[in-house]
């Protein structure tokens, strides 16, 4: 079995619901299983540290799942065009994984939700992809052959799947699409490096 880790940061559940939707279209290739993790806020007061097992809410990442997954969709709303601080704060701890090269070859992509359409949504993703380049890890966007990529009038990029969360908006069918798709495309491209390793 492929496992595809949907690691992300959410604070209202904008980003949540993508990586659930990145989870379907991950578990509509047959042969993967998505497995959803997230991040702990990063707190104002150094001594103190999150339960391992968060009240409520996915459970929290560790090390051991980033090097046990075969493919990676990494996620986070926008903060000043760049990924949340408890993504990056989660990520800066990954020094062993790049010395050990445990994420090397793997296939990557991002997602991000922004508060307006021009929030940062494109600066944000390629934000998210500078450690995973440094980890070698092989990057995957959205071709254009995806329609709802054409169609879209909110989120949605060719570095990813995006969505705009102003004023409560719900999450238009295109972004919906955009998120389906970069899910099976992880699956399908980890099934393919996996079957030829």
């Amino acid at each position: 079995m492929v496992k595809i880790l949907i690691l992300y940061y959410s604070r209202n559940g904008s980003t949540t619901e993508m990586a659930n939707l990145i989870a379907r279209g991950v578990e509509s290739v047959k042969g993967t299983e998505a497995v959803l993790r997230t991040v702990p806020d990063v707190s104002t007061v150094c001594e103190k540290t999150a339960s391992t097992i968060p009240e409520e809410g996915g459970i929290y990442a560790t090390l051991d799942d980033l090097k046990d997954c075969d493919g990676l969709a990494l996620g986070s709303p926008t903060r000043f065009g760049n990924m949340a601080a408890p993504l990056k704060y989660f990520l800066d701890s990954t020094t062993e994984l790049w010395f050990s090269g445990a994420l090397s070859g793997k296939p990557a992509g991002v997602f991000t939700s922004t508060g307006s359409l021009h929030g940062g949504q494109e600066t944000t993703l390629l934000s998210m992809m500078l450690p995973l380049m440094h980890h070698g890890m092989l990057i995957l966007g959205l071709p254009y052959s995806e329609n709802a990529l054409r169609e879209t009038t909110s989120g949605g990029t060719p570095y990813g799947p995006s969505r705009v969360t102003s004023d409560d908006m719900p999450i238009t069918e295109q972004e919906k699409a955009l998120c389906l798709a970069l899910g099976a495309r992880l699956a399908k491209t980890s099934l393919l490096l996996k079957q030829g390793a």
